[in-house]
């Protein structure tokens, strides 16, 4: 199991003020000091956190992985090729939300010609593509058929369901996670995983890594970047791998 740390929310805090601080440079590598196997960044289209200029020196000063996200805008594609980040995350995007609020939509024809030029165009030279979906078999084999080297499984339905309700969404994850490989696509998981709610998500056997940020970073702000990853990365390392089924699943202590 692989932790990537997204440090979007550094640069939120430094963009609430126009600023040059907190670097979020600066804090990935602290979380690479914390044990972070790799770094993510959502360049948006409206730049609200990341900018271009710390996609740059990211590639150029990191010494683990890089995983750009991105939608298919024209100038953040060809960025993305320019500077050729070890894996590309396409995501979709809205201005209007907060973050982002499901996975791609594979079922209109329009977005799945755009995703496969995207696709093509990034592979052409060299980087790895990962789609993020929805926990969805119909979309998982149209990733696939995209040429996507691996997918990221939406869990934000996960982290907010309670009780029965999440023991289910966990089951919908474990069920796709398995289809992916299946279809052989490398699965990763992310959205909206906490230091509570991560374990289950962490354990499940086909997902090999995980994207968490938003936690990450709040508890950063109490206790310091190397040991909010440190802690993240031995929720998620220690998980023992385990099929889950909803008469099973436990919560953790403090769920």
């Amino acid at each position: 199991m692989r932790l990537y740390v997204n440090i979007d929310h550094v640069a939120t805090v430094r963009q609430a003020r126009r600023t040059d601080e907190p670097d979020p440079v600066r804090a990935a590598v602290l979380a690479e000091l914390g044990g972070a196997d790799g770094l993510t960044v959502h360049l948006r289209e409206d730049r609200r956190h990341i900018q271009d200029r710390d996609v740059r020196v990211l590639m150029q000063t990191a010494r683990t992985l890089v995983n750009l996200e991105l939608a298919t805008s024209p100038d953040i594609l060809e960025l993305t090729c320019e500077l050729k980040p070890a894996q590309a995350t396409l995501v979709p995007e809205r201005r209007e939300e907060v973050t982002t609020e499901g996975g791609l939509n594979l079922a209109d024809e329009g977005n799945r010609r755009s995703l496969g030029r995207a696709v093509e165009r990034l592979r052409a030279v060299g980087v790895r593509v990962s789609l993020f979906v929805d926990p969805d078999p119909d979309t998982l084999l149209a990733c696939r058929d995209l040429g996507a080297d691996a997918v990221e499984l939406h869990t934000g339905e996960y982290a907010l369901a309670r009780g029965e309700a999440r023991g289910m969404e966990l089951l919908r994850l474990h069920r796709a996670a398995a289809e992916g490989r299946r279809l052989g696509l490398a699965v990763h998981a992310g959205h909206g995983l906490t230091y509570e709610n991560v374990v289950p998500v962490a354990a499940l056997p086909d997902v090999e890594e995980l994207n968490i940020g938003h936690s990450i970073v709040s508890r950063a702000i109490l206790v310091g970047m190397e040991r909010a990853v440190s802690e993240m990365g031995a929720l998620v390392r220690g998980a023992s791998s385990r099929v889950l089924e909803p008469g099973h699943w436990v919560p953790p202590i403090g769920f």
